[in-house]
């Protein structure tokens, strides 16, 4: 009888093998499987204390949060729920904690004026945060599949720094009122400034919600800077809601939260009509751009202190999931949160189940005790989002870009003022705007200089850097710091052409050419024509150390036609066809081509910063 043992251990083997492969495909798109299948049972007790002390956060924020979307305390609290559970299934990051945040407060709160209107039915604002959640998670999804993780550069760092402070300021000054127990009918910074002042002046303020929003919002500020490890607000939210209850507030004129809703989060389908959905749409991008910022910066600052990789594109999906699961329990649009994530950190969280955790600790106060809140003060949740706006405001951020570089201090001012008198959502478009014109810039008017011989010094140097350095007879070195595009072709123009018109005039300039990486069509039409009219006044336009892809271009361009080879002449030399002379002075050959010095000691290396280019 034939022995099938073999065949049987094979099959059996590569089951195993695909079954493997299987559960690391899953476990890359879903890695909350992964987490499972490798957790490890002493990260348990960690992971339920950090839990247990991140969710003493996330109630009183996100139900401030919510307030400063407009929107009623309790989807704060369904939101957080279903955002730390889908981002617990499908993050890439351990701990990582996302939820409502207060730089998107504002942003959502300016979408659904802009749809419905100050003032509206709170019902139709929930199902239209909602849809606006769902598009933001949509979109981020989609992006992260696409690997588009590139997207968070269109906010360079100044433009970060003055639109956060423009969102600090923003918060800051819309939550006043509230604080004083009072309201103000405006919108904009500037009229909310006034409606506070004016308030103010015509006796609006309440005593009693002033004292318990001061005190509170001193607690938070005094317990975060002394204590850090401390839970400023669950201290100061109790200690509210105990102020509350002994000195009866509530009869004092301060307003209060009231009971919550009891009960599970209702399932709700998100919808709206088609000329909301534009609205909304126009929205979700600009909340998607400063989400996915937000998150990539806290991803890898947070990944850099645990030794782990930042996985981008599944950080995009996996806050997306959470955007979605959000959008069908009355949520609104959510994001990672560095405060919370590092209250879990500081907890000893390990994995996301501290996440988990937290949003079931939610899930049991909102089932068994939904009146536990019901005496929060408003000023209180108003010192919440106050305190939380301080920290967004990154004051040593713009004074280090005042000394050390003053352009980017004035993009980093525009954007701020964007935010301030613009508003939220037309200020993201102008930072992004600002980012996008200062790449554009520095293509267009790229660095460009002179190279000389400096005395005592090998090489050749930036005349800028070395004042006294000397111009070889008939010799002009130029250095041109950007690929040659169509933007600043002309620039490249203007500038080669002062060069030949100097006096005594050059008979060869040398394009020190490495940090040109690329030639598109404009210019190499611009070149050709150049290089005829430099010709034709007897200079000679000489390229140095150019990069292959870049020659490889040029060769497909034609203008080797134009610049050389010649036949009789060596690879990648031109001999004038007008004057007859010789291809360069003594030690120098003309060259276009491989990445090579301009000199005659072919052992001789270049300096790494660009500045020698030969010592002939």
């Amino acid at each position: 009888m034939a022995d099938h043992r073999p065949a049987l251990e094979q099959t059996v083997t590569g089951a195993r093998e695909r079954a493997t492969g299987a559960r690391g495909a899953v476990g890359r798109w879903v890695p909350g499987v992964r987490t499972v299948t490798t957790y490890r049972r002493r990260w348990l007790a960690k992971d339920v204390v950090a839990g247990l002390v991140l969710s003493s956060l996330l109630v009183p924020q996100g139900m401030a949060y919510a307030e400063l979307a407009g929107l009623p305390p309790i989807t704060g609290l369904y939101t957080t729920v279903f955002g730390l559970l889908a981002y617990a299934l499908f993050g890439a990051s351990r701990i990582l904690v996302v939820g409502p945040d207060s730089s998107l407060g504002p942003m959502i709160a300016a979408v659904l004026i802009a749809t419905i209107g100050s003032g509206g039915d709170p019902a139709v604002a929930i199902g239209l945060a909602s849809m606006l959640a769902l598009l933001v998670g949509v979109t981020m999804a989609v992006a992260g599949i696409a690997k588009l993780g590139f997207i968070a550069d269109l906010l360079s760092k100044p433009t970060q720094i003055g639109y956060m402070n423009g969102l600090a300021v923003t918060i800051f000054v819309s939550q006043l009122p509230k604080l004083c127990g009072f309201s103000v009918d405006a919108d904009g910074l500037v009229g909310e400034a006034s409606g506070f002042v004016h308030g103010l002046a015509d006796g609006a303020a309440v005593p009693a919600a002033c004292t318990v929003g001061l005190v509170t919002l001193t607690i938070i500020v005094v317990v975060q800077r002394w204590l850090p490890k401390v839970p400023a607000v669950l201290i100061a939210v109790v200690a509210a809601i105990a102020a509350t209850s002994l000195l009866d507030l509530g009869d004092r004129g301060v307003d209060l939260v009231g009971p919550l809703p009891a009960g599970f989060p209702p399932l709700a389908v998100p919808h709206a009509s088609w000329s909301q959905l534009v609205l909304l749409l126009a929205g979700a991008v600009g909340i998607t751009v400063v989400s996915l910022t937000d998150t990539i910066s806290t991803a890898s600052s947070f990944a850099a202190r645990t030794g782990q990789e930042v996985r981008a594109d599944q950080e995009m999906i996996g806050v997306g999931a959470a955007n979605v699961a959000a959008s069908f329990f009355q949520g609104f649009p959510v994001s990672t949160s560095g405060s919370r994530t590092a209250v879990a950190e500081q907890s000893g969280a390990r994995t996301q189940l501290t996440g988990v955790v937290g949003a079931a600790v939610i899930l049991i106060m909102l089932v068994l005790t939904p009146g536990l809140l019901r005496n929060l003060p408003q000023p209180a949740l108003a010192a919440v989002v106050i305190a939380a706006s301080l920290s967004l405001a990154d004051i040593p951020g713009t004074v280090r870009l005042w000394r050390r570089r003053r352009l980017e201090f004035l993009v980093s001012v525009t954007a701020f003022l964007g935010v301030a008198l613009l508003g939220v959502l037309p200020g993201i478009g102008v930072a992004v705007g600002l980012s996008v014109l200062n790449v554009f810039r520095r293509v267009w008017w790229p660095y460009q200089t002179e190279l000389r011989r400096a005395p005592g010094v090998p090489g050749y140097h930036d005349v800028r850097s070395y004042p006294d350095a000397e111009r070889l007879p008939g010799l002009v070195l130029f250095r041109f710091d950007a690929p040659l595009i169509f933007a600043n072709a002309r620039v490249f123009r203007g500038q080669i052409r002062k060069l030949a018109r100097t006096d005594p005039r050059p008979v060869w300039i040398v394009l020190a050419a490495e940090p040109v990486t690329d030639v598109d069509i404009t210019a190499a039409d611009m070149l050709g024509a150049l290089v005829g009219e430099l010709d034709t006044e007897g200079t000679s336009l000489v390229w140095a150390e150019l990069k292959d892809p870049v020659r490889r271009k040029m060769d497909r361009y034609g203008l080797t036609a134009a610049i050389g080879p010649h036949a009789s002449s060596p690879p990648w030399t031109r001999r004038s066809p007008r004057t007859g002379r010789e291809p360069a002075p003594p030690g120098w050959r003309r060259t276009m081509g491989r990445p090579s010095r301009v000199t005659s000691s072919p052992g001789r290396r270049a300096e790494h910063d660009g500045r020698m280019i030969a010592d002939p």
